[in-house]
Order: structure tokens, then sequence, then C-alpha cells
């Protein structure tokens, strides 16, 4: 089973490149993050006609997660499960695809280390991991995709001394990150790729970082023992992120052995 994230950073600008990338990569589930669409604008029928099933949960300009599958698509769910109240913005949704538990999430920014972002960046962190804790068992099939916003560690960015007082790269959201791992979840990318330096998603727009491989890994599929174990293949596209209006995110595919 072919499973993908890739963050498009608006859908309605980036439809083109994802139905090309669609009919060429052909995975089976694709976890899509920063839609920036309502649920109303979303190209439901444009999926289906290259049969794959959607849900989508967005809010407008802002924010937006969804998941594709051509493997099935059953018991979606929004936000969190763990007692408290909405997330006031659309960053996570799930999905039983071809018996794979799937989440898309859209971990927040945080902005700036004392931005009030930064808090809340820290807690959905912390409501992911309490969801897991509430809703899923980590002796099933369960993968967790997308656009963290978090560099695990020192070497999943270009230069750290670039990054000194800013967020992604902070102790605390390390330790959040790690938490959620230990709930039964393993980076399949890392796990794949243990020695392997200079690989990154993400690329700004600005400076010619993507042309200078002045970037970042923040983009992550954490999976459960029994997928982790069944890795067979994992790449970033880089080739997603060249030419014409692309994201500045480019999609992680992993491929798992499963019947």
């Amino acid at each position: 089973m072919r499973i993908a994230t890739w963050n498009v950073n608006s859908l309605n600008a980036r439809m083109p490149r994802v139905e090309a990338w669609l009919d060429a990569v052909k995975p089976d589930v694709l976890c899509m993050q920063e839609t920036k669409l309502a649920n109303d604008k979303f190209p439901v029928m444009t999926f289906s006609g290259m049969g794959y099933e959607s849900v989508h949960h967005g809010q407008g300009q802002w924010n937006g997660v969804a998941i594709l599958s051509r493997v099935g698509l059953e018991d979606t769910a929004v936000d969190f499960d763990d007692g408290g109240d909405a997330d006031t913005d659309a960053r996570i949704v799930w999905a039983t695809c071809g018996g794979v538990r799937v989440a898309s999430v859209y971990v927040p920014n945080g902005r700036a280390i004392d931005d009030p972002h930064y808090q809340y960046k820290l807690a959905w962190l912390g409501r992911l991991r309490a969801t897991l804790d509430n809703a899923e068992s980590a002796d099933g099939q369960v993968v967790v995709l997308g656009d963290y916003n978090i560099a695990p560690e020192d070497r999943d960015v270009w230069d750290i001394s670039k990054f000194v007082g800013a967020t992604h790269v902070t102790d605390a959201e390390r330790a959040a990150l790690d938490d959620i791992k230990a709930w039964g979840l393993s980076d399949v990318f890392r796990q794949r790729y243990p020695d392997d330096d200079v690989l990154y998603t993400y690329w700004d727009y600005t400076a010619g970082r993507f042309h200078k491989r002045e970037g970042v890994r923040i983009d992550l599929a954490l999976a459960s023992a029994s997928l982790a174990e069944s890795v067979e293949h994992v790449v970033v596209d880089r080739n997603a992120r060249k030419g014409t209006k692309p994201s500045d995110h480019a999609p992680l595919v992993v491929d798992f052995a499963l019947s």
C-alpha cells in the first residue's frame, strides 16, 4: 500500500499539479494539508473521477486537511477525541483506508516562542497524544502523517545556527513530538535513512532555498510497529517541488508491504 502526505499550500493554486501527481505516482492514500478551502469548495467529484474517495475538514482560506483513498474510506472523523472542546482550526482528519487507520495532521506553526500560538502548538500536540490514548490502539495499523512543523533533530534543518531562538527546533516541541512517538509510533523516514543528512521536505520560496538545498524536514509519517516493520520504500518526491507554481513542500511517499 502506497501512502503519501503533501502540504499543498492551497489546493486551488495547486490542483493541476496534484492531479498530475496522482496520475503519475498513484498513491493508494494521499493526506493533504493546507488545502485552504471550505468543505463545500473541496473538489470531491474531480477526485472521485480519478478513483479516490475523500474526506475533507476545512475552514476557508486557512488550514484545511484531507484524505484521499482508493482502497476504501471508513470511520471518518475530525478533530480530537480527548474530552476537550473542539479545536478552532481545521487541522486533523481521520479515516480507515484498506484496514489502516490514517490521520492527516497540520500541526500549528507556533510563529514565535513568545507568541500565544506557540503554547497552542504545544497544547495541540498534547491533545493528539491524548486522542491516540483514548481512541486508537498501538497494536493496530495506525499512521499519522502530515506537516508537523517540527524538525525532530538538528540535522533535520539545513543550518541549526539559523534557528537559534526560533520555533520548530525547541526542546519543548521536540519533547511533545517524542511523547507522541512514545505512544508506539516510528518516524519511518528516519528509520529508513538513519545515517543520511540533507534530506528535507520543505524549502522556503525565498533566497533560492530549494536550489541551495537549504531546507527542513518537518513533514513526517509516524507509523505503529506493525506498519513500520512492513515499510518497503520511503522517498521525498523533490521533483514535485520543481517547476511552475509548486508548493513549498514536497510529498513524502511510503510503500508498505500490505496485502
